[in-house]
């Protein structure tokens, strides 16, 4: 670009020879600042983000691996579950009650399940000490428990002193006075109720499926294996009257176990 003398102005002047000063144009003098200190500096700039990955459209299975599970499938889990829960507690509801889903106290005071005598024949007494009937069926379920006690049979006493105050001892001199007297080897539970609003549920269930309710000491009921009651028998009916009916139960269930070997 060419200044003529009455354009020169003081843009950038340098001493020229015989120290005139020379006008310089605004690209000499970049180039000149070029050759003293490199080249001019420029404002910095922040360095640029890397851009992102490309997706992997060619890739399904990489995708499928990297996509997060529907939102839906938990739900969906605890929905099976929780279906599964009520259809099996429905299913338990639906099975019918039996003798060896009761609990009970021994004489000792242990609470046994009755699910324990499950698989075997029971006959189950309400017992009494000071009753008319004591000497009699004692020794006639002693003697029924030698015999059939080793073939899944078992006597099981209920002490109760509902009928006649007949067993007002505590449970630790019924126990006493059964095994120093008669030398009894069958389960003992304690001192029950047998009737009436308090009776002990297993009693109550044992009044329900026979259909008779104890009137007096050493009522008696024969329970099979699958806790079904199958016999039902007043004190006036001794033990040797009702022994072929649990001797025939019992060789029935022995038959039955032998064939499952």
């Amino acid at each position: 670009m060419f200044l003529g003398p009455g354009n020169r102005r003081a843009v950038g002047r340098s001493p020229g020879a015989g120290g005139e000063t020379e006008v310089q144009s605004p690209v000499l003098q970049r180039q000149r600042g070029r050759r003293r200190g490199g080249a001019p500096s420029l404002p910095s700039r922040p360095a640029p983000e890397p851009p992102p990955p490309a997706p992997h459209a060619g890739s399904p299975r990489l995708d499928f691996a990297l996509a997060a599970p529907p939102a839906r499938e938990p739900v969906m889990v605890a929905t099976l579950v929780a279906a599964w829960l009520l259809l099996s507690a429905a299913a338990y509801a639906q099975r019918e009650q039996d003798f060896y889903d009761f609990k009970a106290v021994n004489i000792r005071g242990k609470l046994v399940s009755l699910e324990k005598y499950r698989g075997s024949v029971s006959l189950v007494v309400n017992v009494a000490s000071e009753c008319g009937f004591t000497d009699q069926h004692y020794r006639a379920l002693q003697q029924l428990q030698r015999d059939l006690g080793p073939h899944h049979f078992n006597v099981l006493a209920f002490p109760c002193n509902q009928f006649g105050q007949q067993e007002p001892d505590s449970n630790k001199e019924i126990e006493s006075f059964a095994r120093r007297t008669y030398s009894v080897s069958f389960p003992m539970f304690s001192k029950v109720a047998v009737t009436g609003t308090g009776a002990h549920p297993a009693f109550k269930y044992l009044i329900q499926t026979s259909g008779k309710e104890p009137t007096w000491n050493f009522w008696k009921y024969l329970v099979a294996p699958d806790g079904k009651v199958v016999g039902a028998w007043d004190p006036t009916v001794s033990v040797e009257e009702i022994r072929p009916q649990i001797t025939a139960l019992v060789r029935k269930l022995i038959l039955k176990k032998r064939e499952e070997l």
